[in-house]
Order: C-alpha cells, then structure tokens, then sequence
C-alpha cells in the first residue's frame, strides 16, 4: 500500500464520518438551529457523503473489495473519535478499547 492509497482511503472515511455527524447535528432535539441552519447541516451530510461515495467507486476501480473492505472497519473509529470531539458525546473506556481492537483488526486484514 502506498501514501497516496492511505490518503485517499482516509479521505474517503472522514466523508463518510462528516456526513454522519452532519446529519446528527441537524437532527438532534437539543440544538436549538433555526430551520435553515439544520436544512444547511442535511445539504452538507449529503455532499460530504456524496464526495465519500464517488472516492469509494474510484477506490473499488482499481483495488480489490477484499483489499478495501477491512478500511470500513475504520469509519467506527473515526465516528467515535467525531461524536466525541465535535458532538460532544460521553465516549466510554469499553468503547475505546473497542476502537483499538477494530485498529489491530484492520491492521492484520490489510497486511494479509
């Protein structure tokens, strides 16, 4: 694996990551956003996502799925990570040390 397949494999995540955190802010209860401040976060979910998935397809065209998939293990790790810094989330040590089994995990997939 090279720099630039890492990169564009942490690109690809951190889409997938932002969009999700997108979409759980604008549809959380206790954010007190006007309407368009929350349609903004809904339209900016759904481009991040969207940049996510055409990254995905260019990935999938030339790597194998098998090869790839072990990296969606990934997306958790940074979700975690995303809840927690942006969304200000209660991240418990049994989910950490969750987060750092799927890393060994994916690490060992990738290698194989």
């Amino acid at each position: 694996m090279n720099f630039f397949l890492l990169c564009l494999v942490l690109f690809y995540g951190s889409c997938s990551v932002s969009g999700q955190l997108f979409f759980k802010h604008a549809m959380s209860e206790q954010v007190n956003s006007p309407p368009s401040r929350r349609l903004l976060d809904l339209a900016a979910g759904v481009l991040v996502m969207t940049v996510g998935f055409f990254t995905w397809l260019g990935l999938l065209h030339r790597f194998d799925l098998s090869f790839l998939y072990p990296f969606e293990g990934l997306d958790r790790v940074l979700l975690a990570l995303g809840a927690w810094l942006f969304l200000r989330e209660k991240v418990t040590a049994d989910l950490w040390i969750g987060v750092i089994l799927i890393c060994v995990g994916t690490t060992f997939v990738s290698a194989s």
